[in-house]
């Protein structure tokens, strides 16, 4: 039994048969002789009128009646204290009283706690299982407490036995008795769990106090009624309780039959938990405890937040067309839980509860440019929509996408937007996402359906126009369960969203007021048809001189505030942050530059609070011993171009790299060999450049025996990156040229461009996120097709100024600008056919010529 607080299980007026686990007991009084039983039962009630002291057990929602045998199961240290001071006397006796309120344990009770009468019973067997004392007890006398002795180890009091109760044979006792007998009669053929011999000995009890008190022990009463029936101090008043408490137990009774009759015709196996529901919903609607404190339906509770919310009217439609359905189906149903879930997510849905924008385009501005340095061209973008707005306010929201590599602020740009419209922002990652009930929802046919991601987000947000990004949308997979990017096409057409219907809801919710913002890192996966949807925008990466407003502004105080320092104790100056910017990182954004402030600033924080220092000033010269020796050396890459070697420039996910391409003669060989794991295009712009070359051998001063003599090995370092695209046909081109002429190529070059057979240079894409790579890497000139002059606006100024761009639109021009003038190592001349074959007649006997006539 559990070691709670001291607890009895009623045995209807006869003793149950014990466990047998004899192994287990430890203590156990033995059974008494009939004289000692009628010794121990026949003394107090010869001492009815003197005070005895006797050992106090706290019973707590129960009460004992003389006459009855009851098992309590004692596992408190202090109701044990009492138990064992019992057992050690002589007679075996044990005081129970029914402690006054629930929540009072017997370990903490006190005499204030506990009624004045309780019961005096004998202890008839005991045993002790796993620190708890088994034990069948037989109420005796009614007790009345006239003080208490002590309250520890246990509580003792001394207490005297009460008169018994005397029955004076009146009419009136007889009728009661006769009353209580029908009424028993009435309850027992309800009660089909009381035992034969316990229904036989209860009809032939002829003692109404007796009755009575057995009644009082197989009754459900509450502890205060228990305790009425004690300490009535009369037969009379007793049998009046005992008759009233019977005579509505035994109404609830034929209540319970009869809500079990009516219900009998629609029970089947699905209802069954249903109708006992209903059936304890009537019986407390009988004893009026319905009323204030019982569980209002759920259906009406339903219909009363239906009625108060403001629904479009179709959704309002199907709302109660479910509700009704839900009304006829049995708790316990399936549908039941599925179509109330189905509608308490209708309940919280915002259908029409919407987010004020503010118009404030000069505090729009503000927020914009306190949350990031730079980007004019997107805040004028959002400044414009907020123009529009203004000006019309039922203007559909545009759908934008941020396309650039990562750590330019893609995703921080979308909460600035929000706020500075004031809406609420959502932000969804759709990387990975292969299955397209992740977008749209599943129908309620499926066990565990659940909406969509969308219609989820607008419930978080609580409005129907909040700003919400669908970051990684270029991360969106396919597989046998959908194409979550086809999903997407309805998602964002401000043509077809304001009747998105979610496969769980089923019902339009309008998407047209939401502003969905989409980042990605390239425009490639994204499939045509939803990049045509979308606004695209570029975000390339940040320059140096950005680079370091950026962090002077922004990251320098959030790492300072974040690792528990402040401005007065830690200085960063701008000569740090610009080496750090050069030689400790390689990026387009500034992720990583955070990360490596972070890290100087945590040592910095380590000798502040050991006490080394109080104030910290980090210079350049102190650069390296908080992040050891530089990882870059830019301005030494390659300062020396041997010929044969030229520097491209090409884009990643990353922002823009710098790209070498090498090419060297193979003596006696033959054709192109292309190594670096080059893709198809790439390796079509090695063949294309060399083919070019030998057609126009004589323009570039080149001798076409070369291109038979030699074999060609062109090669792309970092050979375990794969590599792909047209622009490194320039580069390849004037790798090529310098290889056959022996020209070098300028160091302080680097180049990009697609080529053409007939020697054209065409326009290719990343302008700026390639010139700030070649700034990076202190490249002063870069070769860019002429095409491409409009691209060079998004490049920032200061890079510009620092930076000589030469436009071109033939291969001719790119080499002449690319190449210095004097020949360094000029090629050896190629070996002819004969000469050839002079080495291998050397190596090789002359065979027999014969000579004919």
């Amino acid at each position: 039994m559990p070691e709670s607080e001291n607890t009895s299980t009623r045995t209807r007026g006869v003793e149950t048969p014990q466990d047998e686990q004899a192994q287990r007991q430890t203590a156990e009084t033995p059974d008494a002789s009939p004289q000692d039983e009628a010794k121990r039962s026949e003394k107090p009630k010869q001492q009815e009128a003197i005070p005895f002291e006797v050992a106090v057990l706290p019973l707590q929602n129960t009460t004992l009646f003389p006459e009855t045998i009851v098992p309590l199961a004692v596992g408190r240290p202090r109701s044990i204290a009492a138990v064992e001071s019992a057992l050690a006397t002589e007679e075996k006796f044990l005081a129970c009283v029914t402690l006054r309120k629930q929540d009072v344990t017997g370990q903490d009770a006190t005499q204030a706690d506990l009624f004045d009468v309780g019961t005096l019973v004998i202890i008839k067997r005991m045993e002790r299982i796993d620190d708890a004392l088994h034990m069948v007890v037989q109420g005796t006398e009614r007790i009345k407490i006239e003080a208490w002795i002590q309250e520890q180890p246990y509580l003792r009091a001394r207490a005297r036995i009460l008169p018994t109760l005397q029955i004076i044979d009146t009419e009136a006792v007889e009728a009661m008795k006769r009353n209580l007998q029908a009424l028993i009669q009435q309850a027992l053929a309800m009660m089909p769990q009381i035992p034969p011999e316990v229904r036989m000995a209860v009809m032939a009890t002829n003692e109404p106090v007796r009755l009575a008190y057995f009644l009082g022990s197989i009754l459900t009463l509450e502890a205060e009624q228990e305790q009425k029936m004690l300490e009535a101090n009369t037969a009379d008043e007793l049998l009046h309780l005992a008759h009233n408490y019977l005579a509505r137990e035994v109404e609830i009774m034929q209540i319970r039959s009869r809500i079990a009759t009516e219900a009998q015709s629609e029970m089947n196996k699905a209802q069954r938990d249903y109708i006992l529901r209903q059936q304890l919903r009537a019986i407390q609607k009988e004893l009026g405890e319905d009323e204030e404190g019982g569980e209002r339906a759920e259906a009406e509770m339903l219909r009363e937040r239906l009625e108060k919310e403001d629904l479009p009217e179709d959704v309002r439609k199907e709302a109660d067309r479910e509700l009704r359905r839900m009304e006829k189906l049995p708790a316990a149903a399936p549908d039941y839980h599925v179509i109330r879930t189905y509608l308490e997510f209708i309940l919280e849905l915002p259908w029409k509860k919407s987010t004020e924008d503010k118009l404030d385009l000069n505090e729009a501005r503000k927020i914009l440019d306190e949350d990031h340095y730079g980007l004019e061209d997107i805040k004028e973008r959002i400044l414009e929509f907020l123009a529009v707005i203004k000006l019309r306010p039922e203007a559909k929201s545009p759908i934008l996408c941020f396309v650039g590599p990562p750590g330019v602020g893609k995703t921080s740009l979308g909460r600035s937007i929000a706020r500075a419209l004031g809406r609420q922002f959502e932000r969804m990652s759709l990387g990975g996402v292969r299955d397209e009930a992740e977008l749209r929802g599943h129908r309620r046919t499926y066990i565990g359906a659940m909406p969509g991601r969308i219609i989820q987000s607008i419930r978080r947000a609580g409005v129907n126009n909040p700003v919400m990004m669908l970051d990684e949308i270029d991360k969106l997979g396919a597989d046998y369960r959908g194409d979550p990017a086809s999903a997407l096409l309805e998602i964002l057409d401000p043509q077809q969203n304001n009747s998105f219907r979610d496969h769980y809801l089923d019902l339009p919710f309008d998407l047209s007021k939401v502003f969905f913002i989409a980042t990605a890192n390239q425009l490639g996966p994204i499939p045509a048809p939803l990049r045509d949807r979308m606004e695209i925008i570029y975000l390339a990466g940040y320059s140096d001189h950005e680079k370091l407003h950026i962090a002077r502004q922004y990251l320098v105080p959030r790492q300072v505030r974040e690792n528990g320092l402040n401005e007065e104790r830690i200085t960063i100056t701008d000569d740090a942050i610009k080496l750090i910017a050069e030689r400790y990182t390689r990026e387009a954004g500034v992720r990583q530059l955070e990360r490596t402030i972070g890290n100087i600033v945590r040592k910095a924080a380590l000798k502040v609070a050991q006490g080394e220092v109080e104030k910290l000033t980090v210079d350049a010269t102190d650069v390296k011993g908080f992040l050891g020796p530089p990882r870059f050396y830019p301005e030494q890459a390659r300062k020396e171009l041997p010929a044969g070697v030229a520097t491209g420039l090409a884009w990643t996910e990353m922002g823009g790299e710098v790209l070498f391409i090498e090419a060297t003669l193979l003596p006696g060989g033959a054709g192109l060999t292309i190594t670096g794991q080059l893709g198809d295009v790439m390796q079509e712009s090695a063949r294309a450049a060399r083919s070019y070359l030998w057609s126009h051998a004589a323009e570039f001063g080149i001798d076409p025996e070369m291109f038979k003599g030699y074999g060609v090995h062109l090669h792309v370092p970092a050979g375990a990156i794969p590599k792909d695209g047209p622009s490194a046909g320039v580069t390849m081109s004037a790798a090529l040229a310098s290889l056959y002429t022996g020209r070098r190529v300028r160091p302080d070059t680097a180049m990009t461009g697609e080529i053409t057979l007939s020697g054209l240079v065409f326009p290719i894409g990343g302008i700026k996120e390639k010139v700030l790579a070649a700034h990076r890497a202190s490249i002063r000139r870069v070769i860019v097709p002429a095409r491409n002059e409009a691209d060079l606006e998004d490049v920032p100024e200061d890079v510009r100024r620092e930076l000589e761009i030469v436009l071109v639109n033939k291969i001719g021009e790119a080499i002449d600008a690319a190449l210095e003038r004097l020949v360094s190592n000029p090629p050896p001349p190629p070996v002819n056919d004969t000469a050839r074959d002079r080495a291998q007649n050397q190596l090789e006997p002359e065979p027999m010529r014969v000579k004919r006539a």
